[in-house]
């Protein structure tokens, strides 16, 4: 019988039973982790590697942020899509940001 871990850890062998070494058998890092985390939300495995890439170059923040938008949206007929146009739009908010606030003398 096995003990209760106090802690919340869990045996290796149950990490190891859970995981799928099929799909992740190129995933080596987290930002890929990630990106495919993501396209699998989105419902667009064919373009993993640019959510992979996007991951890699992309703040975080800004990612998590357009996903939580594509999250929200109930009746999206084209998750990735939205995605996408969310991400623009973010960069552009954020590049305004960064220009507006150089002051000149």
């Amino acid at each position: 019988m096995k003990a209760k871990n106090d802690r919340g850890l869990q045996p290796l062998g149950d990490i190891l039973k859970n995981f799928d070494f099929d799909k992740k058998k190129y995933i080596s890092r987290e930002f890929q982790d990630y990106g495919y985390r993501l396209a699998e939300e989105l419902g667009d495995l064919k373009r993993k590697a640019l959510y992979m890439k996007f991951a890699k170059e992309l703040p975080r923040p800004l990612l998590e942020e357009a996903r939580c938008f594509v999250k929200d949206a109930v009746n999206a007929r084209n998750k990735a899509s939205l995605f996408m146009w969310k991400v623009t739009q973010l960069k552009k908010e954020q590049k305004k940001k960064k220009n507006g606030s150089v002051i000149l003398k």
